[in-house]
């Protein structure tokens, strides 16, 4: 069975940035699509995995993220879902969270482990690529985005 790589970090699902490739990499999982490598970082099968550090930020348990996300609907009802009967978004937290995220491995505690990416996939040299989420990009053949709204 071909493999497929998840949505890009950046998309936005309701302005949350990442929610919608984590959703995406359980269905791509679930439909036995999702390259291996990726297999040992859904959810909290590692703690530092961005699928992990979303949920405990959110407040969510990824037992009953991916629960929901293997049923029908589209992300922004997934999202829906999962977010209702709650205190509406927080633009700060929003804020906070896309940052963080799309700041990830750029002078911070993850800056070795994307270096040692960026040198496992063949980009060492490229200056373009200093997150995680430049790297997912990049070895996803997407241009890494050069700013972010």
């Amino acid at each position: 069975m071909s493999t497929s790589f998840p949505v890009p970090d950046h998309q936005k699902t309701r302005g949350i940035v990442y929610f919608a490739r984590m959703i995406d990499k359980i269905r791509l999982h679930a439909a036995g699509q999702l390259p291996a490598d990726f297999i040992g970082h859904l959810g909290f099968a590692d703690n530092t995995s961005l699928d992990a550090r979303f949920c405990r930020f959110w407040s969510l348990d990824y037992d009953q993220v991916k629960a929901r996300a293997l049923h029908p609907g589209t992300t922004d009802e997934v999202f829906d879902d999962l977010f209702a009967g709650r205190q509406p978004l927080n633009t700060e937290h929003v804020f906070a969270w896309n940052l963080f995220l799309l700041k990830r491995g750029w002078r911070d505690s993850a800056s070795a482990g994307v270096a040692a990416g960026k040198a496992a996939s063949g980009f060492a040299n490229r200056d373009d690529i200093q997150t995680w989420a430049d790297l997912h990009d990049a070895e996803e053949g997407r241009p890494p985005q050069p700013t972010f709204d």
